[in-house]
């Protein structure tokens, strides 16, 4: 498996869900209605430029309809495409192909939009010559998490915590009710070998979390130059300790638009929630001949 591809078994579970929701309790009572043994062929095309993601996805739901539909790609994960692009070919029994069309371009549509959307991301900061690297965040959609983190790297942006055990991630919330030194403190002798991330939304929070020896500050709603204040003393601490600056994220009301603002401000990360939870659908289609 290639590093953009999900894992085979969010794939089939994904799948199969999807599958039940048209499927049940009567199976495709439409394509029921044609004769038996007509076999057909189609093109998965694009319908607008983008990047592909969710091949996998597709095949699966051809797949577990008739093993007999043949699906290949003449695209793979992460390749730009042209509006009309031929992406793919279909051929097989044409009541499981037209049982199978709608989920298989449900998962295709869907995963090739975030991956656009992160290139998006990815080439307004290279245009800027910035080598800030795009991450994702857990605002996913419920059971897909895994599929749209593949399609963020198939966009070519990278994946922060895959769930709540991964990392310590001291937010906002947490920080009401508990120090933040305590918190780290806690953090380090109950999982000393998970990273511990804290999120600042000040200047002054970042100094504390600095002080408290966090591996990765996330600067949250900053502008490009409240963040360029807080990189520069997140410098400035490491070189008066002789240890090594955290990992520094920019997230928060950061846009399309905006992100090329940072492009100079020396953080190491810029995440958004946009690329998988707003992220425009690319339209595909399948042509029968």
């Amino acid at each position: 498996m290639g590093a953009v591809d999900p894992p085979v078994t969010a794939v089939r579970e994904a799948v199969a869900r999807a599958l039940a929701e048209d499927l049940t309790p009567l199976g495709d009572i439409s394509a029921a209605l044609l004769p038996p043994g007509i076999t057909a062929e189609g093109r998965l095309a694009a319908r607008q430029p983008g990047v592909l993601a969710g091949t996998a996805c597709a095949t699966e739901a051809f797949r577990q309809i008739d093993p007999a539909v043949e699906v290949v790609w003449s695209c793979t994960d992460g390749d730009g495409v042209a509006a009309g692009q031929v992406v793919g070919t279909v051929r097989g029994p044409l009541g499981a192909i037209l049982t199978a069309e709608r989920t298989a371009l449900n998962f295709l549509c869907h995963l090739s939009g975030v991956a656009s959307l992160t290139r998006r991301f990815v080439d307004a900061l290279a245009a800027a010559g910035s080598e800030l690297r795009v991450w994702d965040t857990r605002k996913t959609t419920p059971g897909l998490r895994a599929l749209e983190k593949a399609a963020v790297r198939a966009g070519g942006g990278a994946n922060h915590r895959g769930n709540l055990s991964e990392w310590v991630m001291l937010k906002d919330n947490h920080l009401t009710v508990v120090d933040l030194g305590e918190a780290v403190a806690a953090a380090r002798r109950w999982h000393p070998a998970k990273a511990v991330h804290v999120e600042c939304d000040s200047h002054a929070k970042v100094l504390d979390a600095l002080s408290a020896g966090c591996d990765a500050i996330l600067l949250d709603n900053m502008g490009p130059d409240e963040a360029r204040r807080c990189v520069a003393a997140a410098e400035a601490h490491a070189d008066a300790t002789g240890g090594r600056r955290p990992l520094i994220e920019l997230s928060g009301g950061i846009t399309l638009e905006t992100v090329a603002g940072y492009a100079d401000v020396g953080a190491d990360l810029v995440s958004s929630g946009s690329l998988t939870i707003s992220a425009p659908v690319l339209d595909l289609g399948l042509d029968l001949d």
